[in-house]
């Protein structure tokens, strides 16, 4: 309650708290905030086949309208096993899911186990995400190792959805080529800032299989020093961290943005475990062009390399 008191204070609020013997207490806060104007229209996703999960029946309603409101197709199962069920019966009809939003705390199935089944039967095309008011950093390990592919914290306004889901609108999966396996990118040229030097090790790895020829860069000063130091359309695509010593990729983000050179607008894409909806909200706003949750998905990270670089 001190701190709670604290914050009021400190916004000029007030607090009245009234409580009665076995009836209970009554908070009543007074604040005086400016309301902001989100401009709806702009609030637009794909017209994806999308499937809320979750025992809130409640919650499941309202997520669907606010899906449903940015133009997309929306199907609700309240528990884990009618997930499974009807993830299956979509994907037996060759019409798989898009995205599936799962809630970590259901009973007799929580949303971990699920997820765990789900990539059982059908693999690791179809994003997951997580949705729960739990702090993603409490069951980020467990949760990727179930295969879930991004967070979006409760309570689920429209606008968190909306950041949310972004990402993966970002990616465009539906219009770009279904299997890139043999897709073949010798010639083109990633810069890619990590400071993990395993992280570096398997995404070289993985993209110079590819053709792609990738250069490190350890952390976010690095990387735009590289880049500043390459003739102007060497590479083609950055590839960026985000939790980097000396300077942050937000940081870098702008700072390659910032530079006078005619190649400044190169395609940048987040690769990080930061996966909150708040987290890809910051990658777009500081210049990055779309977010690729860890740990990678090869199939994935083609998928939307490929949007950007032919």
């Amino acid at each position: 309650m001190s701190i709670i008191k604290y914050i009021i204070d400190e916004m000029k609020g007030s607090i009245d708290i009234r409580s009665k013997v076995n009836e209970g207490t009554t908070f009543h806060v007074i604040l005086d905030m400016k309301r902001v104007n989100v401009a709806e229209q702009e609030m637009k996703l794909p017209c994806w086949d999308v499937l809320v999960v979750d025992d809130d029946e409640e919650l499941c309603r309202t997520a669907a309208l606010s899906l449903k409101e940015m133009g997309m197709n929306v199907d609700c199962a309240s528990s884990g096993h009618d997930a499974i069920g009807m993830a299956e019966q979509k994907h037996a009809e060759g019409k798989d899911y898009h995205v599936i939003l799962l809630d970590w705390k259901m009973p007799e199935m929580d949303g971990l186990a699920t997820a765990r089944r789900i990539r059982e039967k059908l693999g690791n095309s179809i994003p997951v995400l997580l949705i729960s008011s739990y702090d993603w950093t409490d069951i980020e390990k467990e949760a990727r190792g179930a295969g879930i592919s991004g967070f979006i914290s409760k309570p689920l306004f429209k606008s968190t959805l909306f950041h949310g889901m972004k990402a993966f609108a970002e990616e465009n999966t539906v219009d770009l080529i279904a299997d890139n396996s043999n897709s073949d990118w010798s010639g083109k040229h990633i810069l890619l800032a990590e400071d993990n030097e395993l992280n570096w090790e398997i995404a070289d790895a993985l993209l110079s299989e590819k053709g792609f020829s990738v250069d490190w860069a350890e952390n976010g000063q690095i990387c735009v020093d590289k880049f500043k130091n390459s003739k102007p359309g060497h590479y083609d695509i950055v590839l960026m961290d985000i939790r980097m010593p000396v300077m942050n990729g937000y940081e870098a983000a702008r700072a390659l943005r910032a530079l006078d050179r005619p190649d400044a607008d190169i395609p940048i894409i987040a690769m990080t475990a930061d996966a909150f909806s708040e987290d890809i909200q910051n990658c777009m706003a500081c210049g990055m062009n779309a977010h690729i949750a860890k740990p990678l998905d090869i199939k994935n990270v083609l998928r939307v390399i490929q949007k950007y670089i032919k």
